[in-house]
């Protein structure tokens, strides 16, 4: 009986060319109010209606709310005419506590 070789396979490492492809998030939502003021929410990925509530969120993942994400503001939804998601912008005012 003939001996079999088995070659078992390498793995390769794999090596980094360029910068990631997707970079870290830094995101910011307009509010726009009922009374047409703007209100800027920084370092938010992702917001959802909670009771009468909108509240803004930091998650880790990438957009997911989850028990892990922080809150990071909240606006009576009664109040809010239109929410547009934008890019960070240097200067970023926070909502008034309700």
């Amino acid at each position: 009986m003939g001996v079999v070789h088995r070659q078992i396979p390498t793995q390769r490492p794999f090596l980094v060319t360029g910068s990631q492809a997707y970079p870290p998030r830094m995101a910011c939502f307009e509010v726009t109010l009922r009374d047409r003021t703007t209100e800027e929410v920084g370092d938010a990925d992702a917001y959802q209606q909670e009771g009468p509530m909108t509240t803004f969120f930091r998650t880790g993942d990438g957009g997911r709310v989850d028990s892990w994400s922080t809150r990071v503001a909240s606006v009576r939804t009664a109040d809010v005419l239109l929410i547009r998601r934008t890019t960070a912008t240097a200067a970023v005012s926070t909502l008034r506590t309700a």
